[in-house]
C-alpha cells in the first residue's frame, strides 16, 4: 500500500447537521490522505449509501478509502481496503477474501502487533493511546510506551489512534509515531480542513 500521514475516521455523531460526505472532503482538502468508514449503526441500505459517496469522493481525490469491520460492503463499493477489530473476523480470512487490497488492524499491546505483521497486515492501528469516547467498546489506553515499542519492534507501518489531539500530537510523534488518525478532533471541529492542516504542520514540524 502507499504510506500515508494523517489517518481520517468518520464519525457523524460529532457533526450532527452536516453531511458525511462533506466534513470528509474538508478532512481531504486539509490534507488527510487516507480515509476510514466507520458506521456501526445505520441500517445496511443506508451504510452502502454512505460508503457508496465516501467511495466516489475518495477516488475523486486520489486517496485510499478503507471500510471497518465489513468485508462484504468493502468488495460491494470496491473499497482499497478493510480495518478490522481484535473481534472481527480472522485477518487470514478477511486476506484471502479481499485479495491484495489493504487489510489493517486495531493492536493493544505487542503480540497483536507482532501476530498481525505474521499474519500478512498492511497496517497497523496502535492504541487507544489516550482514553477516547469515539466508540462503545473502546479498550483502556495503552500509552505512549506502546508507541516506542510499536515503533522499535514492528516492520508494516503503523498509524497511533486513540485520543489523539492537536495538543498531545507532539508527544505521540517523539514516541516514534509519523502517522496519526484521528477523528473527534477532525470531524468535530468546526473547520474540518483547517484542523488536518495543523496535524500535518505538526508531522511535518517532527519530519
Amino acid at each position: 500500500m502507499r504510506d500515508f500521514r494523517l489517518y481520517a475516521i468518520t464519525g457523524e455523531n460529532f457533526h450532527p447537521g452536516r453531511e458525511l460526505a462533506d466534513v470528509m472532503e474538508q478532512a481531504i482538502i486539509g490534507g488527510a490522505d487516507i480515509v476510514q468508514f466507520r458506521d456501526k449503526h445505520s441500517d445496511p441500505a443506508e451504510r452502502l449509501r454512505k460508503a457508496r459517496s465516501l467511495r466516489e469522493l475518495t477516488r475523486r481525490y486520489g486517496i485510499p478509502f478503507i471500510v471497518n469491520d465489513h468485508i462484504d460492503l468493502a468488495l460491494e463499493v470496491d473499497a482499497d481496503g478493510v480495518h478490522l477489530g481484535q473481534g472481527d473476523v480472522p485477518l487470514e480470512e478477511a486476506r484471502r477474501r479481499m485479495g491484495s487490497k489493504i487489510v489493517g488492524i486495531s493492536t493493544h499491546a505487542i503480540e497483536e502487533a507482532l501476530l498481525a505483521q505474521e499474519q500478512g497486515a498492511d497496517y497497523i492501528g496502535a492504541g487507544p493511546v489516550y482514553a477516547t469516547q469515539t466508540k462503545a467498546d473502546v479498550v483502556a489506553p495503552v500509552g505512549l510506551g506502546y508507541i516506542r515499542e510499536v515503533s522499535e519492534r514492528i516492520g508494516i507501518p503503523f498509524v497511533a489512534i486513540g485520543g489523539i489531539k492537536l495538543h498531545n500530537a507532539d508527544d505521540v510523534i517523539a514516541a516514534g509515531a509519523t502517522r496519526l488518525c484521528a477523528v473527534s478532533e477532525i470531524v468535530g471541529s468546526d473547520d474540518p480542513a483547517e484542523a488536518c492542516r495543523a496535524f500535518i504542520r505538526i508531522l511535518d514540524r517532527k519530519g
